[in-house]
C-alpha cells in the first residue's frame, strides 16, 4: 500500500498564522495582566518575606533554605501581601481603622501633588461603587449624532441652576482601553438607560463590541415622555 505524501500548502500560511495569533491573544493578554499583578504583589511583600526568612532561619535553617527557593519565595511574598490587604480591608470596617484612614488621608491632603493624584483616583473609584438613584449605571447617549449611540457610564446627577432640569454626568470610555475617555454633562432626558451590567459594558468595550448581550434599549421613548411632561408642568405653572 503506497503512502500518500501530504504537502503543506504555504499559500494558506498567513491565514493560519493570523488565526493562531487571534486564538492566543486573549490568553497572552490575560497572562500579562496577572503577571503584572503578581509581580506587584511580590515586590510589596518582599520586605515582609525577608523578615520571615530571617526568623525561620534561627528556628530551622534547613526549612529557611527551602523557603529561599525562587518559586517558594515568590508565593510567600504574594501570600503575605494578600494577608496584609485582607487585614487592611477588615480594619476599614472597624471604628479605629476608619479613624486611622481619615488621619492618613488628612495627612496626604497636605502634600499638593499627592493630594491631587490620590484624591482623584479615590473619587473615581468611589463614583463607580455607588449607582446613582433612579438611573442605571450603563447608558447610551447620542454620539457623534442623534442617529448613532455610544456607551456611557453615569457617575452622578446634577441640577441645572437656571432651569431646575436634572442633568447626568456621563463618563464616555474609549475602546479597547476604557480607562481613557471624556466627560459629558447632559440632560437626563437624553440619556437612555440600559439593563447591561458594568461587567457586560466592560466586555463590550474591551472586545470592540464582539461580546455583548443580544438586546439593548436603543430608543429613548421614556426620555421623550419625561421631557414632554417636564415641559407641560413648566407651562402649567407659568402664569
Amino acid at each position: 500500500m503506497r503512502k500518500e505524501k501530504h504537502k503543506i500548502d504555504l499559500r494558506h500560511a498567513p491565514r493560519y498564522i493570523l488565526a493562531g495569533t487571534l486564538l492566543l491573544t486573549p490568553a497572552l493578554l490575560t497572562w500579562l495582566v496577572f503577571e503584572f499583578l503578581f509581580h506587584t504583589l511580590f515586590h510589596l511583600g518582599e520586605p515582609g518575606a525577608s523578615a520571615f526568612y530571617t526568623v525561620m532561619y534561627r528556628v530551622s535553617p534547613g526549612f529557611a533554605e527551602w523557603l529561599l527557593t525562587p518559586w517558594v519565595e515568590y508565593l510567600v511574598a504574594v501570600a503575605l501581601t494578600l494577608v496584609v490587604l485582607y487585614f487592611l480591608g477588615w480594619a476599614t470596617t472597624q471604628v479605629l481603622g476608619r479613624r486611622l484612614l481619615v488621619w492618613f488621608e488628612a495627612l496626604l491632603d497636605r502634600v499638593p501633588w499627592v493630594k491631587t493624584i490620590y484624591g482623584g483616583i479615590k473619587i473615581f473609584l468611589v463614583a463607580f461603587q455607588t449607582k446613582p438613584e433612579g438611573l442605571e449605571r450603563v447608558v447610551l447617549i447620542d454620539f457623534p449624532s442623534a442617529e448613532m449611540k455610544t456607551i456611557g457610564l453615569v457617575t452622578r446627577t446634577m441640577i441645572d441652576k437656571a432651569s431646575g432640569e436634572e442633568l447626568a454626568v456621563v463618563y464616555v470610555p474609549t475602546s479597547p482601553n476604557p480607562t481613557s475617555g471624556f466627560i459629558q454633562i447632559m440632560s437626563l432626558t437624553k440619556v437612555i438607560s440600559t439593563d447591561w451590567t458594568l461587567d457586560e459594558a466592560m466586555q463590550f468595550l474591551l472586545t470592540a463590541g464582539t461580546r455583548a448581550p443580544d438586546t439593548i434599549t436603543f430608543s429613548n421613548h421614556k426620555g421623550r415622555l419625561s421631557a414632554h411632561r417636564h415641559t407641560n408642568s413648566r407651562s402649567a405653572t407659568t402664569p
